[in-house]
C-alpha cells in the first residue's frame, strides 16, 4: 500500500484538528474545522478533504478520538447485559463504597448496566485457581438468549476470581458466542486478567458498553475514507499513548478512553526532547477542557487506572492526565453567593462563544480574551466564521458578569481570565507540587486553540521556569497522532510471596506473552524501525494494599535476589525507606511491547529566514492588569530563528494566538518553537 501523506486527526469538543505530513516533499500542512458532534466522522472527512486533493495519496491516517469518552460521559453507550457469578450481580453498583461528595452520606450512582440486565449463574473459582463449581453451558446460553431478546446489543461475561483461572469464563464465553448475534461479547479476563473484582468488572462492562458505539463509528469512518478513494492504513490512538489497528480498537474500545489528550502528551514529549527540555508540564486548552500532564526526565507519567466520571473505573495503562472544565468555550457565571465561576459547562462548537453570534448570549473565556484585545476579531480560528462579534461578547460580559458584580466590563473580562487561570494553575499544582516536583524546574507547554493565550499567567501563578510554545499549538494533538508509536500492554495477576515464586517460570511466561504481543503488532501491517519489550512487576510488602511499579531487566536469568534488589530500589525511590523485616509479594506482572514507527524529524518546523521588523502586522490596544497599553502584532510563522519578542506582544497564526505578557520575552528556536522566559530581549542579545 503506497501513498505520500501521513495524516493525524484529533477530534475535540469544539474543533477537529488535521496535521498532514507529506513524506515525499518533506513538508507539513495543518487545518482546523468545526467538530460535528452528531457524527464525528463527518468533520473528520471534511477536515482531510480540505487539505488533500486526492485521498488515494494517503498512506496512513492516525486518529485520536473522543467517541468513547463522550459516550461514557453522556451515558450514550449501547444497551448491555452482564452474566456473572451468583451473588456478585451488584459489584458494579457497590464499587468501593465511595461517594461523589465528601460531606454527607448521600450519593447516587447508576451503573451502565441496569440491575434487570445482570444475570447471575452458579459458578465458583477459588482465589487459588481451583474450580469449585463449573458452569453449565446451557444455563449460560439461556441467559444470553434472554438478554439478546430484551434488546441488548452487547454482553459482558465477568466471574469472580477468574484472574486466577479463566476456564469458567472461557467456557461461558463460548456458550454466549454460540447464540449472540454479533461480535460484541466482552470477557473480563480478555480485557484485564487482574485481581480486584470491581476494577475488572467495571473495565469489562464499560468495554462492552462502548463496543457497538465505537465499532459503528469506525465502520462509518472506514467506509467514508474508502468512498473517497483512500485505502491507506487507519490507526487509532490509545490512552497509553501508543496506537493500535482499527480491528483492535473495535475489540477493546475502552482503551480509547483518553485517546485525544494522550496524543497531545506524546507530541509534547517529542517537541520538548528536540528543543532540549526534559521536564515539561503539558497544558492542552481547547474549547471545552484543560488537560494537564507531567513529563519528567523525558518520560510521560503512566497510570494503571483512572475514572471517567464518578464510579466508572477504567483499569488499563494510560497516560496520567488531569482534566478540568476550563477551555476557551467554558462559560463564566455568577453563582447564588455572588462568586464568579468559570465552567465546567461549555458552549462547545455549537452555538459556541457569544462572539460567534450563533445563539449563545452567555460569556466565555474566549469572549473575555476578545474584549481585552488579545484575540483578533478579523482572524477567527477554525474556518467557521469570517469575523468575531466583539459587541456580542461585550454585551454578554456586561449582562452576566459586570452588572451583577458592579464592575466595569473590561475589569469583568479580566476577572473571568483570573478565575480561569486560577483553576488551571490549581490543576498544574496537582500534578507537580503535590507530587513532590518543583515547578521552577519545569516548563509549561501550552497548546490547543487557547493555551498559548494563558502561558504567561500560568508561569506567574505557579512559578514555572519557562513556557515552550510549539510551532502549531492548535494542532499539537494531531501531530501526536503522527509521531506516536504502536504499543500494546498486557497484565496478569501472580499474587505470590517472592520467597514462594518460581522466577524461572515467571520469566518464561513473561517472555511468551511478549512474543505473543509482538505477533499482534505484526498483524497490524505497519512498518517499524524496531520493537522494544518492557517488563515490570507490581510489588508490595505483605499486608499492604498499594503497589509500586518495579521495572525488570531480563538481560540475564531472573532470580529472587534480582527481583528483591529491583523492588528495594523502586520502593526506596517512592517512600524513602525500606521495611526489611517484612516479606515482599509479587501481585502482577506487566508486559509492554512497542513498535517504533519511523522517526519524525522536528527540523521540518524550522522557521524561515528574515527580519523581525518585516513580520510585524501593526499594533492593537489591549487591557492587562488594569492598564490599557499598545501591543505589537506579529505574524508568528514568519518570525526567524533567534528573534526575541518582548512583551506585551501578540503573535498570530491560523490555529491560535500567542500572548506574551509584559515582563516576559519570547525567543524563536531552530524548530520554530517559542521559548517564553522572564527578562527582556536586549539582555539576551
Amino acid at each position: 500500500m503506497t501513498g505520500r501523506y501521513v495524516i493525524g486527526v484529533d477530534v475535540g469538543g469544539t474543533f477537529t484538528d488535521i496535521f498532514v505530513w507529506d513524506e515525499v516533499a518533506g513538508a507539513v500542512r495543518t487545518g482546523k474545522v468545526p467538530s460535528t458532534k452528531e457524527d464525528q466522522s463527518q468533520g473528520f472527512i471534511q477536515g482531510i478533504a480540505a487539505q488533500i486533493g486526492d485521498m488515494a495519496d494517503i498512506a496512513t491516517v492516525i486518529h485520536g478520538t473522543t467517541v468513547g469518552t463522550n459516550a461514557l460521559l453522556e451515558r450514550k453507550g449501547a444497551k448491555t447485559g452482564l452474566i456473572t457469578s451468583a451473588g456478585f450481580g451488584d459489584v458494579l453498583e457497590m464499587r468501593r463504597r465511595d461517594r461523589p461528595r465528601t460531606w454527607g452520606l448521600w450519593g447516587q450512582f447508576e451503573p451502565v448496566i441496569s440491575r434487570d440486565l445482570r444475570w447471575e449463574i452458579p459458578e465458583r473459582t477459588h482465589a487459588d485457581g481451583t474450580v469449585h463449581t463449573a458452569i453449565n453451558p446451557e444455563s449460560v446460553a439461556d441467559a444470553a438468549a434472554i438478554l439478546r431478546d430484551t434488546g441488548c446489543q452487547a454482553v459482558c461475561v465477568f466471574f469472580i476470581n477468574s484472574y486466577a483461572n479463566a476456564a469458567n469464563e472461557a467456557a461461558a464465553a463460548e456458550a454466549v458466542r454460540a447464540v449472540w448475534p454479533n461480535a460484541y461479547v466482552t470477557v473480563s479476563t480478555e480485557i484485564i486478567p487482574e485481581i480486584r473484582e470491581f476494577e475488572r468488572a467495571s473495565t469489562a462492562a464499560l468495554n462492552a458498553y462502548l463496543q457497538p458505539v465505537v465499532s459503528s463509528y469506525l465502520d462509518r469512518l472506514e467506509g467514508a475514507l474508502a468512498g473517497r478513494g483512500a485505502d491507506g492504513d487507519v490507526l487509532i490512538v490509545q490512552s497509553n499513548g501508543g496506537v493500535m489497528a482499527v480491528e483492535t480498537a473495535k475489540r477493546f474500545p475502552v482503551r480509547t478512553a483518553l485517546s485525544g489528550p494522550a496524543a497531545g502528551v506524546i507530541a509534547a514529549r517529542s517537541i520538548a526532547k528536540a528543543a532540549g527540555f526534559e521536564n515539561v508540564i503539558t497544558c492542552d486548552m481547547g474549547g471545552t477542557s484543560f488537560d494537564v500532564s507531567l513529563i519528567a526526565d523525558g518520560e510521560a507519567a503512566l497510570a494503571a487506572q483512572t475514572a471517567i466520571d464518578f464510579g466508572m473505573a477504567v483499569r488499563t495503562p494510560m497516560i496520567e492526565i488531569t482534566t478540568i472544565g476550563a477551555g476557551g468555550g467554558s462559560i463564566a457565571w455568577v453563582d447564588a453567593g455572588g462568586i464568579l465561576q468559570v465552567g465546567p459547562e461549555s458552549a462547545g462548537s455549537d452555538p459556541g462563544p457569544a462572539c460567534y453570534g450563533l445563539g449563545n448570549d452567555r460569556p466565555t473565556v474566549t469572549d473575555a480574551n476578545l474584549v481585552l484585545g488579545r484575540i483578533n476579531a478579523d482572524r477567527p480560528i477554525g474556518g467557521k466564521l469570517d469575523r468575531l462579534d466583539v459587541a456580542a461578547a461585550e454585551a454578554a460580559i456586561r449582562t452576566h458578569i459586570a452588572e451583577p458584580l458592579g464592575l466595569d466590563p473590561l475589569d469583568a473580562a479580566e476577572a473571568v481570565l483570573r478565575v480561569a487561570n486560577a483553576k488551571m494553575a490549581g490543576a498544574i499544582r496537582l500534578v507537580s507540587i503535590e507530587r513532590g516536583h518543583d515547578p521552577a524546574k519545569f516548563a509549561a507547554m501550552p497548546f490547543g486553540g487557547s493555551g498559548a493565550l494563558h502561558a504567561g499567567a500560568l508561569m506567574h501563578d505557579v512559578g514555572l521556569g519557562a513556557a515552550l510554545v510549539p510551532r502549531f499549538p492548535g494542532v499539537t494533538s494531531a501531530l501526536g497522532c503522527v509521531v506516536a508509536d504502536m504499543r500494546h500492554d498486557r497484565v496478569q495477576t501472580v499474587n505470590r510471596l517472592l520467597g514462594d515464586l518460581d522466577c524461572a517460570a515467571l520469566e518464561f511466561e513473561m517472555r511468551a506473552v511478549a512474543e505473543e504481543t509482538e505477533a499482534l503488532l505484526g498483524r497490524a501491517g505497519v512498518g517499524f524501525e524496531r520493537i522494544d519489550q518492557h517488563f515490570e512487576l507490581d510489588m508490595l510488602y505483605l499486608g499492604q494494599t498499594h503497589t509500586v511499579a518495579v521495572p525488570l531487566s531480563l538481560d540475564g536469568p531472573l532470580s529472587p535476589d534480582a527481583v528483591q534488589k529491583a523492588f528495594d530500589s523502586a520502593y526506596l525511590r517512592a517512600y524513602g525507606r525500606l521495611l526489611k523485616a517484612i516479606p515482599a509479594r509479587v501481585l502482577n506482572y506487566r508486559v509492554s511491547v512497542t513498535g517504533r514507527r519511523p522517526h519524525f524529524d522536528m527540523r521540518v518546523f524550522a522557521p524561515p529566514e528574515g527580519r523581525v521588523e518585516n513580520c510585524q502586522r501593526g499594533t492593537r490596544q489591549i487591557r492587562f492588569d488594569g492598564a490599557d497599553m499598545s501591543a505589537p502584532v506579529y505574524e508568528r510563522l514568519d518570525l526567524p530563528e533567534g528573534a526575541a519578542i518582548p512583551g506585551p506582544a501578540l503573535l498570530e497564526q491560523p490555529d491560535t494566538t500567542i500572548f506574551i505578557d509584559p515582563g516576559l520575552v519570547g525567543r524563536i528556536d531552530r524548530f520554530g518553537n517559542i521559548t517564553i522566559t522572564r527578562g527582556d530581549a536586549d539582555a539576551a542579545d
